[in-house]
């Protein structure tokens, strides 16, 4: 084997070890509450991951072996998957770019309003018709349930740093002006008319605050703040894939060179 051929195979070695926290980016983010209720967002980033880990052991073969089409299938397959990364890393950043969390007086936690995020986010995600498949999903969760195992006086729960998902779903807006009783039980409301969602609030614990408008910013919220790190990790591993490719590219074509030498002097022998 040339050393081009074993630069190559390392380099491929180094785009397998790449695809490994791509995939564990990808199943944590699956692996959260609200994910599990909106499966738009669940598998794309495990695929990609598990698509580069395929194709950068295929090119470690054609590597090892010279295989020369499994070797050019690999710099085809690897350019594909390194746009597929970069467009899904560009779009994950504009659709989460605007913050629609808010500082409340007194709290340690930040409440939400829907109209701050994207409309992409709020027009495929939380509309009409995806709520209903979400609502009774996040309710059958433990997301809320665990605020009261955690928080049992009001200034404990106030000084709490809870999820966004928490912050809109669990509770009543603070605008509203209710009186705590546990972080899921509120009663008698100051301000009811300051806010839509303070009449949606319910205190039946499959009900809470799933209708609300602040329980989708809340998703939202949390939708973004996971896909803001998990952007992190892809960012790292598509600049070093990136690195990888390019000279991969280099020793693929230096490998052509010393084939086509070799069969030159044996030509001459």
């Amino acid at each position: 084997m040339g050393v081009a051929n074993n630069i190559t195979a390392i380099l491929n070695f180094i785009a397998f070890l790449c695809s490994i926290p791509i995939i564990a980016a990808g199943i944590w983010l699956a692996s959260k509450p609200e994910n599990e209720c909106i499966h738009l967002f669940r598998w794309p980033v495990v695929l990609l991951g598990f698509l580069i880990l395929l194709v950068s052991l295929a090119g470690f073969v054609g590597a090892y072996w010279y295989k020369e089409t499994l070797l050019a299938f690999y710099l085809c397959c690897m350019a594909i998957l390194i746009g597929l990364l970069l467009i899904l890393l560009v779009f994950a950043f504009v659709v989460t770019r605007a913050d629609g969390g808010y500082d409340v007086p007194g709290r340690g936690y930040r409440e939400y309003r829907l109209q701050g995020f994207s409309s992409w986010l709020r027009n495929h995600v939380v509309d009409s018709k995806n709520w209903d498949k979400i609502r009774p999903c996040l309710a059958e969760t433990d997301v809320c349930s665990k605020l009261t195992q955690n928080y049992i006086t009001a200034d404990q729960f106030f000084m709490a740093h809870i999820s966004p998902l928490q912050s809109g779903c669990c509770k009543p807006p603070t605008v509203c002006g209710y009186n705590y009783v546990n972080p899921t039980l509120w009663l008698n409301p100051v301000n009811p008319a300051a806010d839509p969602d303070c009449y949606l609030w319910n205190n039946d614990q499959s009900q809470l605050c799933y209708n609300c408008n602040a329980c989708k910013a809340g998703l939202l919220g949390n939708l973004r703040r996971e896909w803001r790190k998990t952007n992190v990790i892809l960012i790292v591993a598509v600049v070093v894939l990136i690195w990888v490719y390019v000279i991969a590219c280099s020793a693929f074509k230096n490998a052509q060179t010393e084939d086509l030498f070799r069969r030159y002097k044996q030509g001459w022998v």
